[in-house]
């Protein structure tokens, strides 16, 4: 569904010299949010209904150095009513060999109530189309 590449940067690595395990979430989370801005939603503290993650997983296959680009894949389950599951699979840029997978559940949430909500039927349109 959405395709994001994002730099490794210096500071990024852990003690051992690999992308710090922190990351490899940070990364799946920068290609959701732009998966939802993509499909005309903003994901601003401000607005009373967005997403939120009710959970979060990742598999770390293959430690990432630096200099690399990684190239986070997400993809978008059946919706239900509030919500829909995401996976990922992150690679390094030139390369074939899956370096990690994830998976997370986005949850649409009325920010003044603290309850879910339906997804709005534009988003539903884009996971289903």
């Amino acid at each position: 569904m959405h395709t994001s590449l994002i730099p490794v940067r210096w500071g990024d690595l852990d003690a051992y010299g690999h992308l710090n395990n922190t990351l490899y979430f940070r990364f799946c989370e920068q290609a959701r949010v732009e998966w939802i801005e993509a499909a005309g939603f903003e994901v601003r503290p401000e607005r009373r209904e967005a997403p939120v993650i009710i959970n979060a997983s990742c598999t770390f296959l293959v430690p990432v150095n630096y200099p690399a680009n990684v190239v986070v894949r997400l993809f978008a389950g059946e919706p239900g009513r509030s919500s829909v599951m995401s996976w990922y699979e992150l690679y390094i840029e030139g390369q074939d060999q899956l370096v990690a997978e994830g998976a997370s559940k986005i949850v649409w949430m009325d920010h003044e109530t603290g309850k879910s909500v339906p997804l709005p039927d534009a988003l539903r349109s884009v996971i289903e189309s």
